[in-house]
């Protein structure tokens, strides 16, 4: 960026002469405000003058606005070749890369540029615009009576992809009245956060304006790099957005966390997915209804209501109902890949309905993610069926991760778990068949080992269940950690030498098998020694009896009859 003067500025956008104090707000306003016109003498002149005005005490706040330096170059500057794009300029007391200056201008933008992918051209402007996450946006929720405070702090989003972060973001910084930044934990590094951290604190103490910073896939920072936030969000200096697909509770700092609200945004609904997509039309073809609520009911007057071979745009007669349900049943609640699908439709011209309906099955990839949420949140689906000894919903969610590329030796080793965790002692075999189906999908492999699976799913879910080894087992860690200096009671102890036996070791134990009958041992220390740890069999003590959820499942699953092992009153 060159100077022309000591007090005036050459913007970097529009070449245009815009005071120094102004010019971020004039590239926040894209360009259009704060501009002080061609750089004629008079404008020099008055300038000068209006500096020399200025009393000693705002000199020696910023002397380095009284420097004069020569301008290097009237031709307007522009933003380097990709090779050059990490290089940093100096820009009066700022200290701007070029890369910062292009996403502060793209942030200003009301409509992203034509190269853009459409899901990106088709941003919402406004919060009213915003579809979606109602209990976010609706009058009255905890977010909006923080934007309404006039500060809402530090917030983490947390949701699925395509379900509104980044726009939700966006949005909230226009709406504070701040200056926007954004960056991608995937492509940023700690140099790149400090960088806007001392921006943002030169332009509070110069404009008092206040800079948001939007941090997608934070999750992505290691929790050493997240430390950098602490001291700048502690003051305020600084207020972070960041975005996360993955649990913050697992991802980020517990110190990090404690001074961000966590706000979750839930996946899309088919209601909103239709939503977005009816609005992307409208505003894509210029219908007239573009600009309609997208709360509001269609018309019967209406093209969407038409049957499904009808087109619902006249100008694009690939876009029919059938094709719109299924660009909402493909999304799976991701705005993004909607709009990607409602592209893809655009540019099928002169192709039959189901062709284009499967060329979009074909373009959309699995939500299934191995290192995230959604694989433990499979996994425990599984388990929980199988526990549940609900056979077919313990088949189907094994072939929900079979098909999207699961490691079919970490379902196995899970179902060992299951064997010994759930069935456990009703059915001894059920850790050997777990076992075998380990070492058969470690040597065989897919897609072959997938019986094997199903076979082993199929018998623990059939299988009757029994907790009581890991109940046991769960009731003496308790005890045993209660006390660990307890002493092995002297009977229990080993003999191996005289002077052992001499001091009492083994001193009065019976030895089982010597005995045609039972005997009596002291095997544990006296305070545990009336603990119930394995319980017989059949025994139902500690368990709960819900009349309410007994009802429901009788009902749900046993036809309405009551169950056999009902207590007769």
């Amino acid at each position: 960026m060159t100077e022309t003067h000591a007090w005036f500025l050459r913007s970097p956008i529009c070449s245009l002469s815009v005071s120094e104090r102004d010019i971020n707000a004039h590239i926040d306003s894209a360009c259009s405000k704060h501009v002080t016109g061609e750089n004629s003498n008079a404008t020099k002149a008055e300038a000068s003058s209006q500096f020399r005005r200025k009393d000693d005490a705002a000199s020696k706040v910023a002397p380095i606005f009284g420097r004069s330096r020569e301008a290097k170059s009237s031709t307007p500057n522009t933003f380097p070749r990709p090779a050059d794009a990490g290089t940093k300029r100096k820009v009066g007391p700022f200290a701007l890369t070029q890369q910062s200056l292009a996403k502060r201008v793209r942030a200003s933008e009301p409509v992203a540029r034509e190269g853009a992918p459409l899901a990106d051209r088709l941003r919402p402007q406004a919060l009213s615009e915003f579809i979606g996450q109602k209990h976010l946006t609706n009058p009255g929720s905890v977010l909006m009576n923080l934007i309404g405070s006039g500060n809402f702090g530090s917030i983490i989003f947390w949701g699925p992809p395509g379900c509104g972060k980044t726009t939700l973001a966006r949005l909230l910084a226009a709406v504070a009245n701040s200056t926007f930044k954004e960056l991608s934990a995937t492509s940023s590094g700690i140099n790149d956060v400090r960088a806007v951290f001392e921006e943002a604190k030169k332009s509070f103490a110069l404009t008092e304006k206040k800079t948001v910073l939007f941090l997608d896939e934070i999750h992505r920072f290691s929790k050493a790099q997240q430390d950098i936030f602490l001291p700048y969000v502690e003051r305020g200096q600084i207020q972070l957005i960041g975005a996360t697909t993955e649990n913050p509770s697992f991802k980020l700092t517990s110190a990090l966390l404690s001074r961000c609200r966590v706000l979750t945004l839930d996946r899309l609904t088919d209601e909103d997915m239709r939503n977005i997509i009816t609005r992307a039309i409208g505003r894509v073809t210029g219908m007239s209804n573009a600009n309609k609520p997208h709360d509001a009911e269609p018309s019967d007057s209406e093209d969407i209501g038409g049957s499904s071979q009808e087109s619902v745009c006249p100008s694009i007669p690939q876009i029919t109902e059938r094709v719109i349900s299924s660009m909402v049943s493909l999304s799976r609640g991701d705005a993004r890949t909607a709009l990607s699908l409602l592209e893809l439709v655009l540019y099928a011209k002169d192709l039959p309905e189901d062709d284009v309906i499967t060329s979009m099955r074909h373009s959309v990839s699995t939500s299934y993610d191995r290192t995230g949420d959604s694989r433990y949140d499979m996994i425990s689906a599984l388990h929980k069926s199988v526990r549940g000894s609900h056979g077919s919903a313990a088949m189907y969610w094994l072939a929900r991760m079979l098909c999207t590329g699961e490691d079919p030796v970490y379902i196995a080793r899970r179902m060992v778990v299951c064997a010994s965790e759930d069935v456990g002692l009703a059915d001894n075999q059920a850790l050997p068949l777990a076992v075998a189906t380990l070492q058969a999908c470690q040597q065989i492999g897919m897609p072959e080992c997938r019986i094997n699976l199903a076979h082993l799913v199929a018998y623990l879910a059939e299988a009757p269940k029994s907790t009581r080894a890991y109940e046991a087992y769960k009731h003496a860690e308790e005890a045993a950690m209660s006390d660990t200096s307890l002493p092995v009671p002297m009977a229990m102890r080993n003999a191996p030498t005289t002077l052992m036996k001499e001091l009492g070791y083994s001193e009065g134990y019976k030895y089982n098998p010597s005995y045609a009958h039972p005997v009596h041992n002291e095997y544990l220390p006296s305070p545990v020694k009336r603990e119930n740890i394995l319980k017989e069999a059949g025994d139902m003590s500690d368990k709960l009896w819900d009349e309410t959820a007994l009802q429901q499942w009788e009902m749900q699953c046993n036809g309405g009859n009551p169950w056999s092992g009902r207590i007769v009153k």
